[in-house]
C-alpha cells in the first residue's frame, strides 16, 4: 500500500481541488486528456524555465541544456529564453535547434561519431563549441578546413576513467567507453597535442560526461580530482563537467539539486585548483519532473494470487526506459489524488511482447475503472525524444500547461503521418 503521490514527484505547479482531482499550472488533468486525448505529455512550462534559472545560477553563462532529454522548438526557445545554451548531439537535433530560430552561437554539438556532414552542418551554423570525441572527427574536422577555412573552437571530451553507480547502458566515464579520449592510456594526452599543432581547430578547454542518472555527487567530484590533473598543466580557459544528474523517480528515490550538484562541482573545482570556467550540460535534471504522461485504462486483468495487470493506450513507444534500464515510475489517478493508493498493479502497454511494461509495481486507488485516466509522473526525459512508431502506433502530443492555459507544442501523429514518407 502506499500514500498519495508524493509532490516532490509531481511537477512544481501542481495542484489537488476539494474534490481530488489534480491540476497542474491551473489546467485539471482529466480534462486535458478529454481535449487532447491519450496518450499525452503535459509539461509545466514554469517548471522548465524554474529549472533553467538554477542551472544558470550554478554554473553560470555557458552552462547548455543537453537537448537529448527533450527536445522540439518550443523547448529550444524557452531554455534560450532562460539563458541556456544548447548541446545538440546529431544533425537532426541540430536541425531541430535551428529551425526553432536558434542562433548557432548558442549550440554546442556533440556525439562519439559525427558525420563529415554533420560537422559541416556545424560550422555552416556557426556553433559555439564541438565537443571532439575521436582523432577519426579530429581529421575530418582538418579536410574540412581546408574547404572552408573555418577552425571552431574545440573542447576534447576526454575519459576520466571515473565509473559512474548507475546502469551500465548510460555509464559512459569509465575506461571501457565508446566514448571520448582514455586518460589513463595517454590517448587525451595525444589529443591534446594534435589539437595544439593543427590549425583546423582552436582548442579552447576539456568535456568529461560520466554517464547518466547518477544520484552520487561523489563520483562527479572524483571526476573533477581527475579532470584537474590532467587539465590544469594545459591552462585551457574552459572545462565542462558535463551532465548526468540523477533525478527521483520513485518514492523511495533522493536525488541531489541542481543547485546542490553545482556546489559540489564548484567546490571540488576550487579545492583542486581548476582555474578554468566550470561549466556543465544537464538535461534530465532540468525536463524530468516538470512533466506526466497521461493515459487512459483499456483492459483491467486480474490473475488471483499472482497480479493485476492495467493496460493502457500507449507503452513502450512513448517510454522506452523500463523495458531498456528496468526503470521504475509511480502510478497514480488524476481525478482522486488524494486518496491512499492502496491497489497494487502492473502497468502494460498495448504492443504485442510481453516486455511492453510501463510500471512494474505501481499503486493506485482501489475503486479504479475501465476508462480511467491513469498517470506516471516524471517523464519529461527520454521518452517523448525516445518514442518511437512500434506497431504503426501514433506517437503522443505534447502541451505546455501555465498560467491556466494549455499550449500544443507538438502535435499528435496522423495515420496520413505514417505513410509520408512511403514511396
Amino acid at each position: 500500500m502506499a500514500n498519495p503521490i508524493p509532490s516532490r514527484l509531481l511537477p512544481d505547479n501542481t495542484s489537488i481541488d476539494e474534490n481530488g482531482s489534480g491540476s497542474i499550472a491551473g489546467c485539471n488533468l482529466v480534462e486535458l486528456a478529454e481535449e487532447y486525448g491519450t496518450p499525452l505529455f503535459v509539461y509545466d512550462e514554469n517548471h522548465l524555465r524554474a529549472r533553467c534559472r538554477e542551472a544558470v545560477k550554478a554554473f553560470g553563462e555557458g552552462v547548455a541544456y543537453a537537448g537529448k532529454a527533450f527536445l522540439c522548438g518550443a523547448m529550444s526557445r524557452l531554455v534560450v529564453e532562460e539563458g541556456m545554451n544548447i548541446d545538440v548531439a546529431t544533425g537532426g537535433e541540430l536541425y531541430m535547434a535551428l529551425h526553432a530560430g536558434i542562433d548557432g552561437s548558442r549550440l554546442i554539438m556533440h556525439g562519439n561519431n559525427k558525420s563529415e556532414s554533420e560537422l559541416r552542418m556545424a560550422l555552416e551554423a556557426g556553433v559555439s563549441r564541438i565537443v571532439v570525441d575521436s582523432f577519426d572527427e579530429l581529421e575530418r574536422l582538418q579536410i574540412l578546413h581546408k574547404e572552408t577555412g573555418i577552425s571552431p573552437k574545440i573542447l576534447l571530451r576526454i575519459t576520466p576513467g571515473v565509473e559512474a553507480h548507475t546502469h551500465e547502458f548510460i555509464s559512459t566515464g569509465q575506461d571501457d567507453s565508446k566514448f571520448g579520449f582514455t586518460v589513463s592510456t595517454g590517448l587525451a594526452l595525444e589529443a591534446v597535442e594534435r589539437a595544439v599543432k593543427t590549425e583546423a581547430v582552436e582548442l579552447v578547454g576539456i568535456h568529461a560526461h560520466i554517464g547518466s542518472q547518477v544520484f552520487k555527487v561523489d563520483s562527479f567530484i572524483r571526476a573533477v580530482e581527475v579532470m584537474a590533473e590532467f587539465s590544469n598543466p594545459l591552462e585551457l580557459p574552459e572545462l565542462s563537467i558535463g551532465g548526468g544528474l540523477g533525478v527521483s523517480y520513485l518514492e523511495e528515490d533522493h536525488a541531489p539539486s541542481i543547485t546542490e550538484w553545482g556546489e559540489a562541482v564548484q567546490t571540488a573545482c576550487a579545492q583542486t585548483g581548476i582555474k578554468a570556467k566550470v561549466t556543465a550540460e544537464p538535461g534530465r535534471a532540468i525536463a524530468a519532473a516538470a512533466a506526466i504522461t497521461l493515459y487512459r485504462i483499456g483492459t483491467i486483468k486480474e490473475l488471483e494470487g499472482l497480479r493485476t495487470y492495467v493496460a493502457v493506450d500507449g507503452g513502450m513507444s512513448d517510454n522506452p526506459r523500463p523495458v531498456l534500464y528496468g526503470s521504475g515510475y509511480e502510478t497514480f489517478l488524476p481525478r482522486s489524488m488524494d486518496k491512499k493508493r492502496d491497489r497494487s498493479i502492473r502497468m502494460v502497454g498495448k504492443h504485442c511482447e510481453s516486455g511492453d511494461l510501463l510500471v512494474r509495481e505501481g499503486w493506485i486507488p482501489s475503486d479504479v475503472a475501465i476508462g480511467d485516466v491513469i498517470a506516471t509522473p516524471v517523464t519529461g526525459a527520454y521518452g517523448h525524444s525516445m518514442g518511437s512508431n512500434y506497431n504503426q502506433v501514433l506517437r503522443p502530443p505534447v502541451i505546455f500547461v501555465k498560467d491556466g492555459e494549455a499550449t500544443e507544442v507538438v502535435a499528435r501523429e496522423t495515420f496520413p503521418d505514417l505513410v509520408r514518407r512511403e514511396r
